[in-house]
C-alpha cells in the first residue's frame, strides 16, 4: 500500500461539506478518515444515550457519503481516550500514514487527549493537524485591548461584530472525488456500527429517534426553513414554547452535520453575504449564534468550567441544599409547578427541551430549591439530544449566578409569571401535563392558588416559591458579602 496518504479523524464533525481538516487533508493528498468510538469516556462525561445514537445514525450515513468519494473510513473502538495515543502508535505499525488532520475539540480532556496523542505522533516523525471547525473565529483570537480574554457577552460580541463587518467566515468546498485507494484493513478490528447504534436506540421510547432525523441535506433543509419562513418573527416567537418558533439546529450543529460557517452564510444569503443587518429576528439569532461562540471560547480560555468549577470563584462555597427528594422530583417533572413539570417532562419524552423553559427550570431548581446547579447541569446532559459542555455548563451558570454575565442573584425568575407570559394560553403546558388539560387558561398556571380547585392528579407545590426566593437570596447574600 502506498505511504503517503493522510489520515482525516472525524470527531464531533460527522459531514464532508464545509469540513476544515476534510479539506486540508484532502488537498495534500489520498485520504483515508478515521472514527474512534469510546463508550466509556462517553459514560464519563454523561453523553445522553439518544444524542450517542443519533451520532452513530449520522456516523453511517457519513460513511456512505466518503464512499462516494472514495475515501475509505476505519471505525474503531478505543474505551477511554487515554489509550488513543498507544492506539495510533499501533495504527502506525499497520497503516503508514503521514499526518492526522482534525478538528480541534475544546475541553480539557480533549485537549489533553490531542495533546498527547500529538506528542506520540511527533516521536514518529508524524503530525496531528487541528483545524479550527466548531467556532467562527479561531479560539484565543478574540480578545480585549489588553489581549486578554472577554469575560462579558456584549464586549465580545462587539468585537465579533467589527471583524464580521471585514467579511463573513467562508465555507470550505466538498473535495473532489479521489482515485480508490487500495486498502487493507484486515489486521484493524473495526467496530459494527449498527449493532452498537442498535444497542443505544433500545434504550429510547421510538417517537425520539423518528423526531430526529440525521443527514446533511436534512439539517441544511431546516436551515433554510428556518431563514424563510421562522426568522422574520423569531424574537417574539423563540420565546413561546407552545410554538415551533426556533431553529432546531441545536443537535446538529452539535455534532457538526452542520456547521456554523453554514449558518452565519445562510443568516446573510440575501444581503449577498455582506454583514448587512435588516430585521430584528436576524440581528437576534446572529445574537444567538454569537452566544454559542462566546461559550465555546469560554471553555477554552478559562478551562476550570470543564471542571466543575464556577466560573465567579466567589460562589464556589454558596451553601447549597441537600434534598435528594426534591432533586427527584424535579428530574421527573412531579414538582407541582406547571411549566417546570413540562419543560422536565418534555426532556424525558423528546431529548430536547425549549430554551426558554430550560432558564426556567435551571433557575427553579438553583434558586428555589437551592441545589447544586451541577447537579441539574449532569441531568440536562445524561438527557439532551443537544448536550454540549461550553452552552450546557454557560447556561446553567448563567442561572445559577455563579458564571459569565450571570443573572444577579437576587433577579430570580417567577416560574409562574414566566408561564402566564410566554405561554399564555397553556398549550405547551396542556401539551406535556395532560393530566391539567381541562383547567382554564388562567388556572393551568397556578393549579392550587385557589382553595376552590377540586382534587387533581397532579402534586401539590413542593415548595413555596416566595419564601424560597428569600431564602436564595438570604444564602448567596451570606456566601458573597
Amino acid at each position: 500500500m502506498q505511504s503517503d496518504y493522510q489520515l482525516i479523524w472525524f470527531r464531533q464533525d460527522l459531514r464532508i461539506h464545509d469540513h476544515a481538516a476534510l479539506w486540508h487533508a484532502t488537498q495534500t493528498g489520498p485520504t483515508i478518515a478515521l472514527v474512534i468510538l469510546s463508550p466509556e469516556q462517553w459514560q464519563l462525561h454523561d453523553d445522553a444515550p439518544i444524542k450517542i445514537e443519533f451520532y452513530l445514525r449520522q456516523l453511517k450515513q457519513l460513511k456512505q457519503a466518503l464512499t462516494a468519494l472514495n475515501i475509505p473510513l476505519i471505525t474503531v473502538t478505543v474505551p477511554h481516550w487515554q489509550d488513543i495515543p498507544k492506539f495510533f502508535e499501533n495504527l502506525s505499525q499497520h497503516l503508514h500514514f503521514q499526518h492526522v488532520y482534525a478538528n480541534i475539540e475544546l475541553g480539557v480532556n480533549e485537549l489533553k487527549r490531542d495533546h498527547d496523542t500529538q506528542a506520540l505522533l511527533n516521536r514518529h516523525k508524524k503530525d496531528l493537524i487541528l483545524l479550527n471547525d466548531r467556532t467562527l473565529f479561531p479560539v484565543a483570537s478574540i480578545r480585549n485591548q489588553s489581549n486578554l480574554p472577554y469575560q462579558v457577552f456584549g464586549a465580545f460580541k462587539k468585537t465579533c461584530y467589527q471583524r464580521l463587518q471585514h467579511g463573513l467566515p467562508q465555507c470550505y468546498p466538498l473535495p473532489e472525488t479521489q482515485p480508490q485507494i487500495s486498502c487493507d484493513f484486515s489486521s484493524l478490528q473495526e467496530t459494527d456500527i449498527e449493532a452498537l447504534q442498535q444497542h443505544y436506540a433500545a434504550k429510547l421510547p421510538q417517537p425520539c429517534i423518528e423526531n430526529w432525523k440525521i443527514g446533511e441535506a436534512y439539517a441544511l433543509h431546516l436551515l433554510d426553513q428556518f431563514i424563510d419562513e421562522k426568522l422574520i418573527n423569531y424574537k417574539n416567537e423563540r420565546d413561546l414554547p407552545a410554538q415551533a418558533g426556533t431553529s432546531q439546529l441545536s443537535a446538529y450543529m452539535n455534532i457538526g452535520i452542520i456547521s456554523i460557517r453554514q449558518c452565519i452564510q445562510a443568516l446573510f444569503r440575501q444581503q449577498q453575504g455582506d454583514f448587512i443587518i435588516q430585521s430584528e429576528g436576524q440581528q437576534t439569532w446572529l445574537d444567538e449564534l454569537l452566544w454559542r461562540e462566546f461559550y465555546q471560547h469560554i471553555l477554552f480560555d478559562f478551562p476550570k468550567v470543564s471542571k466543575h468549577l464556577p466560573f465567579k470563584s466567589s460562589t464556589q462555597n454558596i451553601g447549597w441544599r441537600d434534598d435528594p427528594i426534591g432533586l427527584e422530583k424535579w428530574k421527573q417533572g412531579q414538582t407541582g409547578i406547571p411549566i417546570v413539570d413540562a419543560g422536565m417532562r418534555q426532556l424525558l419524552a423528546t431529548g430536547w427541551m425549549h430554551n426558554r423553559v430550560r432558564m426556567i427550570c435551571a433557575m427553579f431548581l438553583s434558586k428555589n430549591l437551592l441545589i447544586d446547579w451541577r447537579k441539574g447541569e449532569q441531568w440536562f446532559m445524561q438527557h439532551l439530544i443537544d448536550g454540549d459542555l461550553a452552552a450546557n455548563n454557560g447556561g446553567w451558570q448563567w442561572c445559577a449566578s455563579t458564571g459569565t454575565d450571570a443573572v444577579p442573584y437576587f433577579r430570580i425568575f417567577n416560574p409562574v409569571s414566566q408561564s402566564q407570559k410566554f405561554d399564555p394560553q397553556g398549550d405547551y403546558i396542556r401539551k406535556w401535563l395532560p393530566e391539567l388539560a381541562d383547567l382554564d387558561d388562567k388556572s393551568i398556571h397556578e393549579p392550587y392558588a385557589k382553595n376552590s380547585v377540586k382534587s387533581l392528579n397532579y402534586p401539590v407545590p413542593i415548595v413555596d416559591l416566595k419564601s424560597s426566593r428569600v431564602r436564595a437570596i438570604e444564602t448567596f447574600k451570606a456566601y458573597l458579602h
